[in-house]
């Protein structure tokens, strides 16, 4: 089975999920290359490895340049879900020290969040701001909007990764997309952790309206929505 690199946003982390082979030759190119193109503007990486059914010693030197890329940047790469028998793999080449692995995703992105940790870049210092909406475009747009406005912005496209990011660290406000659908237990427990959060909804027309208005009135409404904790 070949390699697919499944990739999403957690907030300020990257998930790459790996299926398939890491194995010499296009399966190990490819994971590299993928590494390196995300290493354009993100510094935080999680490989998850659950899916990886095979993994031959040029893919393993693979992984291990792909954090060594990594850290080059002053970023860090970290594993999860790791099978047993990759995690023996691990052992017998005596790299298990080498490599920062957890047992879940959570677990590995809550690891990025902890004081001292390797980042990205710089963190601004303004209210948090988590966004949830299933349009890349549109969250590219919020990241940029927002840091240039001061905010400490992290955005997600799932309301499972949302609540993820929820329980490992703390958000000033919440800015939610239209039809986020999911099933009804994610969405009573995203609900749930709602209750005491500031919650602004992105409307349907937010992504066609003319970006510049759109993005001043989503200012105004924050600035309002966050004055009385900030006054």
């Amino acid at each position: 089975m070949r390699l697919s690199l499944d990739t999403r946003e957690v907030g300020r982390v990257t998930i790459v999920c790996c299926n398939g082979r890491i194995i010499a030759g296009e399966e190990s190119e490819s994971l590299l290359a993928h590494v390196a193109w995300l290493l354009r503007d993100r510094r935080a990486i999680v490989l998850h490895l659950g899916d990886v059914e095979f993994i031959d010693s040029s893919g393993l030197g693979t992984i291990a340049r792909s954090l060594t890329s990594t850290r080059q940047v002053h970023g860090d790469l970290k594993l999860c879900n790791v099978p047993e028998r990759i995690r023996k793999v691990l052992e017998l080449s005596q790299l298990t020290k080498l490599f920062d692995a957890h047992e879940s995703e959570e677990e590995a992105v809550a690891a990025f969040y902890r004081p001292g940790t390797r980042t990205e870049a710089t963190v601004p210092t303004g209210p948090s701001v988590l966004c949830l909406d299933g349009n890349a475009d549109v969250l590219a747009y919020l990241r940029e909007l927002l840091r240039r406005a001061g905010h400490h912005v992290h955005t997600t496209s799932r309301r499972s990764d949302a609540l993820m990011l929820m329980r490992v660290t703390h958000f000033d406000l919440l800015l939610v997309g239209p039809d986020m659908t999911t099933s009804p237990g994610t969405q009573q427990a995203f609900h749930s952790a709602c209750a005491s959060l500031p919650v602004i909804e992105l409307g349907n027309d937010f992504s066609t309206l003319d970006a510049g208005e759109a993005g001043a009135g989503l200012l105004e409404k924050i600035e309002a929505c966050l004055k009385p904790k900030t006054a």
